[in-house]
């Protein structure tokens, strides 16, 4: 190790142990209490979960259980009328943190892509197709963050991986970071299928001003990510400095997307929420392209000590 001493780690031969928790639920447990203790779980590494009532699932209950193990990437193994247990379908040794965020990233880059040209466009179709999505990092988001704990707690299954304590830190600020930019590009898209269904027209200005400050945005954000992956510092004040540009772009905006009055407050309300999106996607990619700088002075080189000759 970096520090000189040494770490004897166990075979990978052993056989692992299948971790199980039983979490007893209320008879009138609310579906997001449920939803919240079934990720808690999950995330503290748990590959068996038991969920038990006092009385029996209600149809909510269990539609609510089976939407979470399906972000969850768990399956339900054994069902009846008070008890289900979900069992985890992916072994954490066999992943790779940095593959899986290569995923998480392209899928949130396709995101984005879609979300411009539906902007460009007025494409309704094309930023309908983009919200589902969301799911979908959702889901390996979940997943990521899992297995980036389990590497920080199980120093076996880090240097298998290749994490290191600090690596899981940033890992998971990444992996937090791409999951809020995704969100943001799912309001965009939501934001879009409101403008275009209103059929509310915006004006010249306002519309080449949210497409430049999104493009920007969006080339940041992917520039971002691709910096910290491959550990480049050189674009990273580019990055930073495209948060200003962006802020510049929106603050020349005049959301005044139509002159009917039924249909304004509505549009108004619809472009200042892309517009803050934007402003927070680069937000995001400044913060990202910060990470990627203080991992660049991770392992300074040894210093000659003060008295040395």
């Amino acid at each position: 190790m970096a520090n000189g001493s040494l770490f004897v780690y166990p075979s990978n031969s052993l056989p692992k142990e299948v971790r199980s928790i039983n979490i007893k639920l209320g008879a009138n447990e609310s579906d997001a209490s449920i939803t919240r203790k079934t990720i808690g779980a999950y995330m503290d590494g748990y590959s068996l979960v038991n969920l038990t009532s006092e009385k029996i699932f209600t149809v909510s209950q269990q539609a609510a259980i089976r939407r979470i193990s399906g972000t969850l990437y768990m399956m339900i193994i054994e069902s009846e009328a008070s008890s289900i247990t979900l069992e985890a379908l992916i072994d954490e040794d066999r992943a790779s943190v940095l593959s899986g965020v290569e995923r998480i990233h392209l899928i949130t880059y396709s995101m984005f892509r879609d979300t411009i040209n539906a902007l460009k466009n007025g494409d309704k179709a094309l930023a309908e197709s983009v919200i589902p999505l969301e799911n979908d990092v959702d889901q390996l988001m979940f997943f990521l963050l899992r297995l980036i704990r389990s590497c920080a707690l199980n120093l076996s299954l880090g240097n298998r991986l290749g994490l290191d304590s600090l690596d899981c830190l940033e890992y998971q600020n990444l992996v937090q970071s791409i999951e809020r930019v995704a969100d943001h590009v799912s309001t965009i898209a939501k934001n879009i299928v409101e403008l275009v269904t209103s059929e509310a027209k915006l004006t010249a200005n306002v519309s080449e001003g949210l497409i430049k400050a999104a493009e920007v945005a969006f080339s940041s954000y992917d520039l971002a990510v691709r910096c910290f992956l491959s550990s480049n510092v050189e674009p990273t004040n580019e990055i930073i400095d495209s948060e200003l540009v962006i802020n510049d772009l929106c603050g020349e905006l005049t959301p005044m997307p139509m002159t009917d009055e039924d249909k304004g407050t509505s549009a108004l309300s619809d472009v200042i929420s892309i517009r803050e999106s934007i402003k927070r996607i680069s937000q995001y990619a400044s913060d990202i392209a910060e990470m990627t700088i203080d991992r660049a002075y991770k392992n300074p080189p040894n210093r000659v000590s003060r008295g040395s000759a």
